[in-house]
């Protein structure tokens, strides 16, 4: 058969079209789960109606169609009827996709009886509590600028540039001295975090350390690893983003990311397919994939029934610092998504926040162990400008007298954690203080943390 250029280009055409319908159609289930993912958890978890939730949240997916069946605890999302993903809620552990594994097993995972049951302290004292005394301001804050700086983070000029900040919370010195809320967001609306989530992976491997289950120093245990060059991978590596794992940290396409947060049945398991990309310690490069793997060397190190690990961050970390209203949600496989996944109130964040500015230690009582919150607050060594540590970011800059860092009007030894969107819970050791601003800012350049932060403190003279 005589092969002709009509005939190359047919065969390439045909090629081009193929990839191009394979790719259009795992975009399509990426952005439908997301669809379905969101407002399961926006919904059920946060307990916002869903037409808001419709023009927010997910305004740009309006070709996908959604459907909440309350009974059921679900929702349904389909893509021009052709493509379907379904998001499940089970109470104490928010939204899951079904992926992998049917309905049927997911909810088999663990019996909602079995998973614990937030204590109310809605009349116990804050920190631990939700009831605030009427206090009167230190001297040394400008209750004026205090003010104007957190009703500031509410606005937005430029009609085109929307910020949507639904939550600031300011503490300081234990006590909160600010706090705000969108219309239609209260106290006990838990919200996304996001990348935050990252953070509460970081202590609930902190508690694991001080327990003596897990050495930062050691090898990551993972099976799949243990025949190559992977096996030297340290958990310290892991949770300074130097592992050398190739990993696409892209969420506008197909990738990586996007595959492991909605068209896997179990996140981890993309990074740990992954190969090396170069040698560990030898770049800093941010990775969710990272996380994940963590979170699953965490599940493994609980190693008992589904029930004990779920209600493991409950019993460690959240019930002992009054955090009432967190949830982090597990993937089909029934591993906490550690990097993306947990829905808090602006006061459960603050309280997060609060416990490291006390450098882990709650009431008396040591929650991380000693050591930990320095070791997560030290540069990374290949972060440029200082900007990481241990899943926490930092302002500190290049070297011990922070030049060249992305904030240099702000102190330096401020850290925090941060998520897509705009989430954020600041630590300001050296002012006592921690920030909370959560929001639905989908055009990053919008929002700069750095200027709530400058604003807040604009209010205080530090007291010498």
């Amino acid at each position: 058969m005589k092969i002709t250029f009509k005939k190359v280009l047919l065969f390439l055409f045909l090629i081009a079209l193929g990839v191009g319908i394979y790719y259009g159609i795992q975009a399509g289930k990426i952005a439908t789960a997301y669809v379905a993912k969101v407002t399961c958890s926006c919904t059920m978890v946060s307990q916002r109606p869903v037409e808001d939730v419709k023009k927010t949240d997910i305004s740009k997916y309006g070709y996908i169609n959604v459907e909440v069946n309350k009974e059921e605890k679900s929702v349904t999302a389909s893509a021009l009827g052709l493509i379907k993903r379904k998001a499940i809620f089970r109470k104490g552990l928010g939204c899951t996709l079904i992926n992998g594994l049917s309905e049927e097993e997911i909810r088999k995972q663990a019996d909602e009886q079995s998973i614990l049951t937030p204590r109310n302290v809605s009349k116990e004292a804050w920190p631990r509590g939700d009831s605030l005394a009427v206090i009167k301001l230190p001297e040394n804050i400008d209750s004026v600028r205090l003010i104007a700086a957190a009703n500031k983070a509410f606005e937005y000029p430029d009609q085109e540039e929307v910020i949507r900040s639904r939550a600031v919370v300011v503490v300081y010195k234990g006590k909160i001295v600010a706090e705000k809320y969108a219309e239609g967001f209260t106290q006990q609306t838990p919200l996304l975090g996001w990348s935050m989530t990252k953070s509460i992976t970081n202590a609930l491997l902190g508690i694991l350390v001080k327990e003596g289950k897990i050495d930062i120093k050691d090898k990551a245990t993972v099976k799949e690893w243990q025949s190559d060059e992977r096996s030297q991978i340290t958990i310290d590596q892991l949770l300074r983003m130097s592992s050398g794992l190739e990993f696409d940290e892209i969420y506008n396409i197909v990738s990586d990311a996007t595959r492991m947060l909605f068209n896997s049945p179990s996140a981890a398991d993309i990074a740990i397919s992954r190969p090396l990309s170069h040698k560990p310690e030898m770049e800093w490069s941010y990775s969710s994939g990272t996380t994940n793997i963590l979170s699953k060397i965490i599940k493994d190190k609980i190693g008992k029934s589904n029930a004990d690990y779920f209600n493991f961050p409950r019993k460690v970390l959240f019930e002992k610092i009054g955090m009432q209203f967190i949830v982090i949600e597990p993937d089909p496989s029934g591993t906490f998504v550690g990097s993306s996944f947990s829905y808090a109130t602006a006061r459960d964040w603050a309280r997060f926040g609060l416990l490291y500015l006390q450098d882990g230690t709650w009431e008396g009582e040591r929650i991380l162990p000693e050591g930990w919150v320095k070791y997560s607050s030290t540069p990374t060594s290949k972060a440029p400008q200082g900007q990481y540590g241990a899943h926490f970011w930092l302002n500190a800059g290049e070297d011990e007298q922070g030049t060249n860092r992305k904030w240099p009007n702000l102190p330096k030894d401020f850290y925090f954690a941060s998520g897509f969107e705009g989430q954020s819970v600041v630590i300001i050791p050296s002012y006592e203080m921690v920030i909370v601003r959560l929001g639905n800012t989908q055009k990053r350049e919008s929002w700069d943390i750095g200027v709530l932060i400058e604003d807040v403190l604009k209010s205080v003279k530090k007291e010498k």
